[in-house]
């Protein structure tokens, strides 16, 4: 009996279900492999990295979905879909960033639609729509949170949770919902062991001459994927990236820093709090391991542990 890689639903002796299917487009009645292996993958992208509007570390593709030819169809440009094959450096990282982003959505949090596919050696490969586009080429006004710091690639760790508060006060419509979000995405990133949130994987967009922070993106257990991680985050909070107490993101950054009243901060614990369930289940059906579901089990309930 498989499983869906995009919904997790059991669907028989098909790869996919009819409901996974019709979320990629309403018309889709299958789906065929990538035409690609994930090393071709990863040199597709190396080729076409010049011409790619996405970067970052991990190996990206631009895709656009054809219905009448059943498949995802790497594009240079005018893709409204990104795909990152298996990494050859770090394992699992499509099945781990696809189950963890599964668990945002099931926190409450704004999350694109986002799936697996599988390539022509049987390897999956993640895929995320893009929140930026729409129709033809157009884009949103989009900038992450390098470029409203003016830091670059190279400077995106340098920076601090602290400071990042100014950001969206300086940027967000209404800086006081985006902070209780951002406290959320934060509280989420720690529980789920997500130590590499830097600059670049935050930003804002505009729509409608309102400026929010987008949808959430590059959410994962990354520090189950290192050997031996020194680090709880990214961006260092009062002084440290390691050893946190709830108390420091409790009464310290919500609180003092992101000046969140009582009634918020207790909201999104409770939240946490209901979710747990949820995403224990989303992890035991997950595509990761037994070994990797473990490992993320483990780190979650860790973390999820300082808090009671």
């Amino acid at each position: 009996m498989n499983r869906c890689p995009i919904t997790y639903e059991l669907c028989g002796s098909e790869k996919y279900s009819e409901k996974g299917l019709r979320m990629i487009a309403p018309k889709l009645s299958a789906l065929t492999d990538l035409p690609f292996t994930a090393v071709e993958q990863r040199q597709e992208a190396a080729n076409r990295a010049r011409k790619l509007s996405i970067q970052g570390v991990q190996p990206k593709l631009s895709a656009v979905i054809s219905v009448a030819n059943h498949q995802f169809e790497i594009v240079d440009q005018f893709g409204n879909f990104i795909i990152k094959p298996q990494n050859d450096l770090f394992p699992e990282l499509p099945e781990n960033e696809d189950v963890t982003m599964k668990m945002a959505a099931a926190y409450g949090l704004d999350v694109p639609f986002h799936g697996m596919v599988y390539s022509k050696d049987g390897s999956l490969s993640y895929f995320i729509k893009r929140f930026d586009r729409y129709g033809k080429g157009r884009k949103y006004a989009t900038e992450d949170f390098a470029q409203l710091t003016g830091n670059s690639r190279d400077t995106k760790y340098n920076y601090t949770m602290e400071k990042l508060v100014k950001v969206i006060d300086e940027y967000c419509t209404f800086p006081a919902i985006a902070k209780a979000d951002f406290f959320k995405r934060i509280l989420f990133c720690f529980i789920t062991g997500n130590e590499d949130m830097h600059l670049k994987n935050f930003s804002v967009i505009t729509k409608a001459g309102k400026t929010t922070l987008t949808p959430v993106y590059d959410f994962l257990n990354s520090s189950i994927s290192i050997k031996n991680p020194q680090e709880e985050v990214a961006l260092s909070l009062k002084g440290k990236k390691s050893n946190f107490k709830a108390a420091e993101w409790i009464d310290y950054f919500a609180k003092e820093r992101l000046e969140l009243n009582d009634k918020t901060i207790d909201a999104i614990l409770s939240d946490m709090n209901k979710s747990v369930s949820k995403w224990n289940k989303l992890i035991e059906m997950s595509f990761l391991s037994n070994v990797m579901k473990e490992k993320y089990l483990k780190l979650m309930n860790n973390r999820i542990g300082r808090f009671q």
